[in-house]
């Protein structure tokens, strides 16, 4: 046994005089890229695959699903999420909601799945939100799912392979805000005036648990999305929001960002201001849609019900018609959807939700092509309030899309055919009469045995007028 043990004391001292002596050890070189001054070129082809996507789904999932709206037997007014705050529940009340988060139900295969079946070419869900629980295993803190919940498993990691088995880009939103965090925005004694007083120990909090939550969560999840939110407390300034910028990118350069990462967000219109240069790549309209187009690129993110979180008697459902004419509204504008989901508390996905989930996945089957990979019209969007218009990139196709069903004739004012072209309404066999004149423009024929429902897609080869 001594021997043995002296063999490998000499060992040990071989390989360390060996690795001494050897070349030293290489260190990841630190970003010298600008990336606040990315080129034009440069910045189109990371966002490539973002405008073309058109379409994803916003998850809010976190300890906020256990009083689900209710907390000590009261209904909290305002969104689920918010309840630590609305409710006024103190850090150690609040944490007794996180020991009972045990999500026995949730199936992030399941869950990819649902996205994919309903059109989906995107998610972004919360990785940590205001109340500062994270959903996976951070190494700066135990306010996790695996060291202060009885779940013990990494969201996460789960839920990003399920996606990229699915052929489903990942994205994760993370809160600059903390209720939760001494040095952040902690509310010990609840209150609506951390705005007027700001916590002066900040800039540590931004530095030594942000920042390095923010760097497990790209080297660990490859993120294809950062989605900040809270950027309006008074301790995030300006200038953090530049530096958190060149950092996110720095760990990832491909990755995208959206303008919550900076100071520059008016409202929740959620495009930027005039005044001054601010980071990030998309703007964040947020429960609205765009009133018109924007040369800035955008992202309108919005409930089903009134609530982000899941909240048990919220049943304020937007109809699937509503859904599907937002999607429809946002893509002629050259916007994206992202279309919010608030599991349970057990991982379950509310069937309102997946009913109308299921419904946008039918008309995209049928009219998808009209959505994805679109751009906008030059010269108009829309013709009244019930037709919009999208075209096909880098082709001369056309789409005119009706939100009502078309009678007889349809008359569109923008759109000339080539000659002896074809236009088909998608989902429908057989191609369609129609004629032009200069003065009256495109005349299509309706036949009477048309199907579908809710919006109806007709394809044309010509060019805008």
């Amino acid at each position: 046994m001594k021997t043995k043990k002296l063999l490998l004391s000499i060992l040990i001292l071989i390989m360390t005089f060996q690795g001494s002596c050897g070349e030293a050890p290489k260190t990841k070189k630190v970003s010298t890229v600008d990336y606040l001054n990315e080129s034009k070129e440069d910045f189109d082809q990371r966002m490539n695959w973002f405008r073309e996507a058109r379409f994803g789904m916003f998850i809010h999932w976190g300890v906020y699903a256990i009083p689900a709206g209710i907390h000590k037997g009261k209904k909290v007014k305002g969104i689920g999420e918010w309840i630590q705050l609305r409710g006024q529940i103190p850090i150690a009340e609040y944490e007794k909601y996180a020991q009972q988060f045990n999500p026995t139900q949730y199936d992030a295969m399941e869950w990819a799945k649902a996205m994919k079946k309903a059109g989906m070419k995107y998610v972004v869900i919360t990785s940590k939100h205001h109340d500062g629980f994270a959903l996976w295993d951070s190494e700066v803190s135990n306010y996790d799912i695996i060291d202060f919940a009885p779940y013990g498993k990494d969201i996460l990691k789960s839920l990003a392979n399920a996606c990229k088995a699915q052929g489903i880009k990942f994205g994760l939103y993370h809160s600059i805000m903390d209720w939760h965090h001494p040095q952040a925005q902690a509310i010990d004694a609840p209150r609506y005036e951390y705005q007027k007083n700001p916590n002066p120990e900040f800039p540590q909090y931004y530095k030594n648990y942000l920042k390095p939550q923010l760097k497990e969560l790209v080297d660990q999840y490859d993120p294809d999305i950062l989605w900040f939110d809270g950027e309006w407390i008074p301790e995030f300034t300006h200038e953090m929001g530049l530096d958190l910028y060149q950092y996110v990118r720095s760990l990832k350069p491909s990755i995208i960002i959206n303008n919550r990462v900076d100071k520059g967000r008016k409202g929740m219109a959620g495009m930027n201001r005039d005044d001054k240069k601010y980071a990030g790549d998309f703007g964040t309209p947020e429960q609205e849609i765009l009133e018109g187009t924007s040369t800035m690129d955008w992202e309108s993110c919005m409930t089903m019900n009134d609530s982000w979180g899941y909240k048990s008697y919220d049943d304020n459902w937007k109809s699937s018609e509503v859904l599907i004419h937002n999607l429809i509204d946002i893509a002629a504008k050259g916007g994206n959807y992202l279309l919010n989901i608030g599991p349970k508390a057990n991982g379950e996905i509310p069937k309102p939700s997946s009913d109308r989930l299921e419904k946008m996945g039918e008309w995209l089957a049928i009219n998808g092509e009209a959505i994805y990979a679109t751009q906008k019209l030059e010269k108009s969007y829309k013709q009244g309030e019930n037709i919009r218009f999208t075209k096909k990139k880098n082709t001369p196709h056309y789409y005119v899309i009706t939100l009502e069903q078309p009678q007889k004739e349809l008359h569109i004012k923008h759109i000339q055919p080539q000659e002896k072209s074809s236009i088909m309404l998608l989902g429908y066999p057989d191609e369609l009469v129609w004629s032009f004149d200069e003065n009256k423009g495109l005349i299509i024929q309706i036949p009477e045995d048309i199907s579908g429902e809710l919006a109806w897609t007709f394809k044309i080869e010509g060019t805008e007028i």
